[in-house]
């Protein structure tokens, strides 16, 4: 079954019509939005970044009986020529930040990755988006300084603060995950306007329509 992270990207668009359920879960609950597909949006209660229960809304989607995940992940481009407005699918991922995870009591290590096969078939479902690119995750909710965009630019293209939490999880849970990421600003210093949350939630409403049509072919043709 096929599960749906959205975030800030899906703010303003009109979702799919779906039941809403409360799964609990070891790590505590999460909602979830049930039907032929499984939805969960990330800011549940409103919640920042750094405040999301990511063990929870993974383990609801692994209980709900989903075996593949396509998050809609808001980011910041690192480089120039990944512009604003713009679509990118990462191919891997960093973290600079704690990432959880479901092994608390024993040792376990598990390869980290975005599937192969589901990134290619996103990637075919979505010809408009970058295929390629690496993904970085700092903690939030402040954005990056100006150096530590600086930083991050040399090993990434994309800077966000959440998808690798819920990419690392998935594997952990033997879900198969990719990404899309809505490239909603510039990273810090990167651009010529002073970047504010309220920019980025602008842009978001700005592709709305955008963001729909993509989540229903999504549905209609990875479902």
């Amino acid at each position: 079954m096929l599960g749906i992270i959205g975030g800030t990207s899906l703010l303003f668009s009109t979702l799919p019509e779906l039941e809403k359920q409360r799964v609990d879960t070891p790590f505590g609950s999460a909602e979830i939005l049930s039907g032929d597909i499984v939805m969960l949006m990330r800011h549940q209660d409103g919640l920042p970044p750094h405040r999301i229960n990511f063990r929870a809304n993974l383990a609801a989607l692994a209980i709900a009986g989903v075996t593949e995940i396509v998050a809609f992940g808001s980011s910041g481009s690192l480089k120039p020529k990944i512009v604003p407005g713009s679509l990118l699918i990462p191919t891997d991922y960093v973290s600079v930040t704690d990432i959880p995870s479901i092994h608390d009591h024993r040792i376990e290590h598990v390869r980290p990755e975005l599937s192969e096969d589901l990134t290619k078939e996103l990637a075919r479902t979505v010809p408009s988006a970058r295929h390629g690119g690496v993904y970085v995750q700092t903690r939030g909710p402040r954005i990056e300084t100006v150096a530590e965009v600086k930083a991050l630019a040399w090993i990434a293209d994309v800077v966000g603060m959440t998808v690798a939490s819920e990419a690392t999880l998935a594997c952990e849970l033997g879900m198969k995950f990719a990404a899309l990421c809505t490239i909603e600003n510039y990273a810090n210093g990167l651009g010529d306007e002073v970047l504010t949350y309220e920019r980025i939630v602008s842009t978001s409403r700005e592709h709305r329509h955008r963001t729909e049509e993509i989540v229903n072919t999504i549905i209609r043709k990875m479902g």
